[in-house]
């Protein structure tokens, strides 16, 4: 059960990033038809990319041993970093086209961080059908609430959404190293 809680509470702060991203779209006129497909194609690669990193890390771990708990820490302490100092980088984005090949690439973009998150549990041997599919899932439910909550809501939670996420992930890379 501990086990449950702690890969949930990680996939809820993976998702942040798609979370605060969807509040930025939610502003703009998009239908929820296409709400839905943007959630739904944000949580498979959500399921995708940390299945990549999971299995890499997996293969990885078999080959440097007792080295990868740490390994795994490091990397979740780093990723949420950059995800704390992205917060505060304050540049304008591009309008973001969700369909077709842009909304692959959109899906893609968001979803990248759980590769390396998935390499660093795949590192330290979590369960890996739980982990995707709790990330897939998560994942698509805070894309389909960050977009809903746009439409009513003008912007200043998108920040404070990846700093969130960053700090959780800082805190269990700590846990894992100590």
């Amino acid at each position: 059960m501990g086990e449950f809680i702690s890969i949930l509470i990680m996939a809820i702060a993976i998702g942040m990033d798609a979370f605060s991203v969807s509040l930025g779209l939610g502003m703009q006129e998009i239908r929820l038809k296409r709400i839905a497909t943007i959630g739904i194609v944000i949580g498979v690669f959500h399921i995708i990319m940390p299945l990549i990193g999971i299995l890499t890390g997996k293969l990885i771990s078999e080959q440097i041993g007792d080295w990868t708990t740490l390994a795994g820490g490091l990397l979740l302490f780093g990723i949420g970093a950059h995800m704390l100092f992205s917060a505060f980088n304050h540049e304008a984005g591009r309008v973001v086209q969700t369909v077709g090949f842009g909304l692959v690439i959109f899906a893609l973009s968001v979803s990248i961080d759980s590769f390396s998150v998935g390499l660093s549990l795949g590192l330290s041997g979590a369960k890996t059908v739980l982990t995707i599919l709790l990330f897939g899932a998560s994942s698509m439910v805070l894309t389909w609430a960050g977009m809903l909550i746009g439409r009513k809501v003008h912007g200043f939670l998108g920040a404070y959404s990846e700093i969130l996420g960053g700090s959780i992930l800082c805190g269990f890379g700590l846990y894992i190293i100590f």
